[in-house]
């Protein structure tokens, strides 16, 4: 790599430091995708409940980052920085006053990838039904089809 020059001083007064992939880092608050854990919406933020995965990604990982929009109205974030203060995790609130993210948390981790394919957390958890309920509901659903056919 060669030497900076004073037309590089130039640039990285007028412009800042260079930085790898703004769009992606403004999107994730500072963060690049690959470091992602998990991420929420600004509306998943703003519900009354703190999301599962989140309170167990912090207590399983105590190297991970948390990043607030600071677009977000302290009063919903509040839950999210006792939960971070909590399980001893540094948190970030995060306000770029030329972009507004549509993320309302990332947790991710500072110095290395782990390239998750899903970082997502949907807002309505799928409810997981045991087998032998499915079983029992498609046999009340074929009586009830015997009776109404009588």
């Amino acid at each position: 790599m060669s030497k900076p020059n004073v037309d590089d001083y130039l640039q990285q007064g007028i412009h800042g430091a260079k930085e790898t992939k703004p769009e992606e880092r403004r999107k994730f608050l500072g963060t690049i995708r690959e470091r992602v854990l998990w991420a929420l919406s600004q509306s998943q933020v703003r519900e009354n409940k703190v999301y599962a995965e989140i309170q167990e990604a912090c207590k399983k990982n105590n190297e991970v980052h948390m990043y607030l929009n600071g677009h977000i109205n302290y009063r919903f974030l509040s839950k999210y920085v006792q939960l971070a203060n909590s399980n001893n995790i540094q948190y970030t609130l995060v306000t770029n006053k030329d972009y507004n993210s549509d993320l309302g948390l990332v947790l991710a981790f500072d110095h290395h990838a782990i390239d998750k394919e899903d970082i997502y957390i949907s807002k309505t958890p799928k409810p997981v039904v045991p087998q032998q309920q499915i079983k029992e509901k498609k046999g009340l659903l074929s009586r009830l089809k015997k009776t109404f056919k009588k």
